[in-house]
């Protein structure tokens, strides 16, 4: 887990507005819980809903929360951990508002967490292609938001067809996942 560590040590997280409407330095604990590295030293589920997303919008947690996602993917963290990272990051790249404040100071999260991804999308395709649990799935519609090679990502849906959601092996994902001009 060194590697979710250190990305969560490298954020600041106390001059980031939460979208609790307070500091969200209590983020850095919720993500290292999430991760396993709590005092039970076991993954625990915390909630970042409205904290860094909602549905109708991004808080600017956001990206910060992207790139402790994509360390947890690179880490050795529990294969639940993994799942409920993945899970945050899809919200995270299907994100399609930001909030007021950040607006105003010029930020598009939801383009800077897809930006961000993108730099991840290796990870993604591992994820896929491990076949270890329904986390290949939810890294499908990751990539199908992400991944700007679409002729690889079909390459991809084939290969992997055997284990993917039916949604993933039609299609059906990426009509409602994929971000347009994408």
């Amino acid at each position: 887990m060194r590697l979710v560590e250190m990305e969560i040590a490298r954020q600041d997280w106390a001059a980031t507005l939460c979208g609790c409407g307070g500091s969200a330095e209590h983020l850095a604990g919720d993500l290292l819980q999430l991760a396993g590295g709590g005092s039970l030293h076991e993954p625990c589920h915390v909630s970042l809903e409205d904290h860094v997303w909602s549905a109708v919008v991004l808080w600017e947690p956001a990206p910060a929360v992207t790139s402790v996602a994509l360390a947890a993917l690179a880490d050795d963290v529990a294969p639940t951990a993994r799942e409920w990272f993945l899970d945050l990051l899809q919200h995270l790249v299907v994100g399609e508002g930001t909030d007021g404040e950040s607006a105003r100071r010029g930020l598009d999260l939801p383009e800077l967490c897809r930006d961000l991804a993108v730099h991840g999308i290796w990870l993604l395709y591992e994820e896929v292609m491990s076949n270890q649990s329904f986390g290949a799935g939810i890294a499908f519609e990751i990539l199908t938001v992400v991944e700007p090679d679409r002729a690889r990502l079909q390459r991809l849906r084939e290969i992997a067809a055997t284990w993917l959601p039916v949604c993933c092996r039609t299609g059906l994902c990426d009509d409602d996942l994929r971000v347009p001009d994408r």
